[in-house]
């Protein structure tokens, strides 16, 4: 388990800046191709963290069940993100199919969903930091919702907020793994 702690905090640490620094790129120059490609790739990264952070704290059915909303919802709005920053920025002002917009909407509702009840589970196992885990209850839901407003320096603002707390929720882990490290030597040098 020492691997998936490890694994996510490194992965949730690259989510959190490759969303926190393009934001605030594009607080100057708006959205580019590179910063859109940057930020298309982070979801990817935030999966094992997602998982990390679960394995850290206590089982329960409220924490259960928001790891698997969070789960589905940031394969669906992961995908989403994909698709929208490295493919469609590059085809300029599609008009999408109503089912397409449909679908999206409904992608980032079951993330933003995920992400509050992650984020009370992650608040009542008092298992990591509260005011990253607040940022993830109410920001990240606000941040997927405010994916289809136009780029200004409030939704820039809300990519550094967003990647930083997932970088502090990383960086929390460190306390985690190493505890668990040393349980484990302690552990075999017993036997």
């Amino acid at each position: 388990m020492n691997f998936l702690l490890r694994f996510g905090a490194v992965c949730g640490a690259l989510s959190g800046l490759l969303i926190a620094i393009p934001g605030a790129v594009e607080a100057v120059t708006g959205e580019t191709a590179v910063t859109s490609l940057v930020i298309g790739v982070s979801p990817a990264l935030a999966a094992p963290l997602l998982t990390a952070l679960h394995l850290t704290q206590p089982r329960t059915r409220l924490g259960d069940v928001a790891y698997a909303v969070n789960t589905v919802g940031l394969g669906l709005f992961g995908a989403a993100a994909y698709a929208l920053n490295i493919v469609v920025f590059h085809l300029g002002a599609p008009v999408l199919a109503a089912p397409t917009r449909v679908v999206l909407l409904v992608s980032a509702l079951v993330f933003a969903v995920g992400c509050v009840l992650f984020g009370v589970a992650m608040l009542r196992a008092k298992a990591h930091p509260p005011v990253p885990a607040w940022a993830y209850a109410v920001a990240l839901p606000v941040f997927t919702l405010a994916a289809r407003l136009p780029d200004t320096v409030l939704t820039s603002g809300l990519h550094v907020v967003v990647g930083g707390s997932l970088v502090w929720l990383a960086l929390s882990l460190r306390t985690r793994y190493g505890a668990q490290a040393a349980t484990t030597a302690h552990v075999t040098s017993a036997s």
